[in-house]
């Protein structure tokens, strides 16, 4: 039994790096949200001016909530089927999904560290 929940934590890491690294490239991730975490979707460009503001805050917080939410950033201009999938019409927008993978909570525009931590503490993420 424990070696099979150590194996179960090694593909969870697993999925969450894959899921990370395609978010970072601006790749659409395979499964978004991301099964049983909570997520946050931000859904931008790289060359735009308040996306670009929010990159370090994303990062911050991805290393913060690593293990407990997924942070995952989705370049719109890379990925225009992303824009449509998740019904974009301006960047950045981000997008709040419970465990359960409802979307709980949506904004466009620049949002603050305190406002996504807010956020994420309303979903039950310390």
């Amino acid at each position: 039994m424990k070696q099979a929940w150590k194996w179960g934590l090694v593909i969870l890491w697993f999925a969450v790096a894959l899921v990370g690294s395609a978010a970072a490239e601006g790749g659409l991730p395979a499964q978004v949200p991301v099964p049983g975490m909570v997520t946050l979707v931000d859904l931008g460009a790289h060359k735009c001016i308040p996306c670009k503001m929010m990159a370090p805050i994303l990062d911050e917080l991805k290393t913060e909530y690593e293990g407990r939410a997924a942070v995952l950033f989705i370049d719109v201009w890379e990925n225009r089927e992303a824009a449509a999938r998740f019904g974009i019409r301006a960047i950045p927008t981000q997008i709040f999904y419970d465990k359960e993978g409802r979307e709980v909570f949506r904004h466009v525009g620049f949002l603050d560290k305190k406002s996504i931590v807010h956020v994420l503490r309303k979903l039950g993420v310390h």
